[in-house]
């Protein structure tokens, strides 16, 4: 969430973010937020003021005890205090609640070089990295492929749990952990630490990290648990350090998180609705950084920049779009992402989203570093690494041979043991 000081004065800031954001009916919850606000504090003094005279008044009567004088009155008068204070706590916690709903619903201030659009198609692009493979051949998508050569099923997996999950088998299975293993690699050579989080949160920590209408749209929640599955490692990860202040001196932390993803979200037509690219689980491996506020715009073009070798050492043709105001979600101040060209459509699509999120989540789950004795909010950033179902749909499209077999990128035929093209299982 945004400072509770930006309100209270510069709250037009918000107000212009909003509107690029073309939020226009959140404006008015600006002057919302300051209103309740300054309530929220004169009823805060008054608190204040009665608890004072509930002390005051307890050591009047210590002293009339003492001399031995009447203190009935006193003690009626004082008996009043403690239920005026609860009625004014009452409304106190009221006036908390309707501040807080509100500012949660508020997005992140936007970087200033985010571009302005409506939605994707709006997104800017920033560089594109390969040469587009040229094929003798009619191209098949990816589906084709894998059912051809026999090591993805797609019918058995809707059997078992419906549209959206798949069945790896074989050298395809390995391809999936190979491209994992992969991006471990190439993240622990830089610096990160490696983790393995629970794939469950409860919804406090998970408040913190998503926008609130996520729960309904994209979380699985498990039935009568206070648990949701985790959507991808980042949320989790942003979790662990929740209330806790850390030592700037140890900034920034690297985290490489490794987990299996639960969404909500599949394709609703044509090729997405089968097959690798948008679907209700998948394994991804991803990047997370506290650090220093400061710190945070280098560090956001590191990450990308990581994302941008894997795919480089993967060979596949990319390009880098900056999301404009329309495409950007409420919890990141900017974000790139990673597309990767796909043969079969001719386009490129998204494999990467790469965040800098600044204090906003930071503020919500309540992570600081400690200065010199002086407590501020870290930034948080995330970005994919390798999202594996989406990578290999670009592998099996832009390797696929002649003969409907898959050539193996050079870089992870060490993970594949000694492989260097997949062939129909037998």
């Amino acid at each position: 969430m945004l400072d509770i000081n930006l309100f209270r004065e510069k709250p037009e800031i918000i107000k212009k973010n909003l509107r690029k954001r073309k939020m226009l009916d959140k404006v008015k919850w600006v002057d919302e937020v300051a209103k309740y606000d300054a309530d929220y504090r004169k009823l805060l003094y008054k608190v204040q003021e009665l608890r004072h005279k509930r002390n005051v008044a307890s050591d009047e009567i210590n002293q009339l005890k003492k001399q031995g004088k009447d203190i009935s009155k006193r003690i009626k008068e004082i008996k009043e205090i403690p239920v005026k204070i609860k009625e004014v706590e009452d409304k106190v916690n009221e006036l908390k609640k309707k501040i807080f709903d509100y500012m949660m619903g508020i997005p992140n201030l936007m970087d200033e070089s985010v571009p302005i659009g409506k939605d994707d198609s709006d997104n800017v692009l920033v560089r594109k990295w390969g040469k587009l493979p040229k094929f003798s051949f009619e191209v098949q998508n990816h589906v084709e492929l894998l059912e051809g050569l026999g090591i993805a099923d797609f019918e058995r997996s809707a059997k078992i749990s419906g549209k959206g999950f798949f069945i790896l088998k074989g050298n395809l299975a390995l391809l999936d952990f190979a491209l994992m293993k992969f991006a471990i690699d190439s993240l622990c050579k830089k610096g990160f630490t490696l983790i393995s989080p629970p794939f469950m949160m409860r919804r406090k920590p998970y408040e913190g990290v998503v926008d609130l209408s996520d729960f309904e749209t994209m979380m699985y929640k498990i039935e009568n648990e206070d648990l949701y599955l985790i959507a991808t490692s980042e949320h989790p990860i942003a979790g662990m350090h929740m209330d806790e202040v850390m030592n700037y001196e140890k900034l920034p932390i690297k985290y490489a998180g490794i987990s299996t993803n639960f969404r909500k979200e599949i394709g609703s037509h044509g090729v997405d609705e089968k097959g690798l690219f948008r679907i209700h689980q998948f394994n991804k491996v991803e990047q997370f950084v506290f650090c220093m506020p400061e710190d945070s715009k280098k560090i956001h073009e590191e990450l990308i920049s990581n994302a941008e070798d894997i795919m480089k050492k993967l060979n596949i043709p990319y390009r880098v779009v900056n999301i404009c105001t329309g495409d950007l979600g409420n919890i990141a101040s900017k974000k790139y992402d990673i597309e990767a060209w796909m043969p079969n459509e001719k386009k490129y699509k998204e494999v990467v989203s790469c965040s800098n999120c600044t204090d906003y989540q930071a503020r919500r789950l309540n992570i600081r570093y400690d200065k010199q004795g002086s407590r501020d909010f870290v930034h948080t950033l995330n970005s994919t690494a390798i999202a594996t179902s989406r990578m290999m749909r670009a592998v099996v499209e832009n390797y696929q041979q002649k003969d409907g077999s898959i050539k193996v990128p050079t870089v992870l035929q060490p993970y594949m043991l000694g492989l260097k093209k997949i062939e129909r299982l037998k």
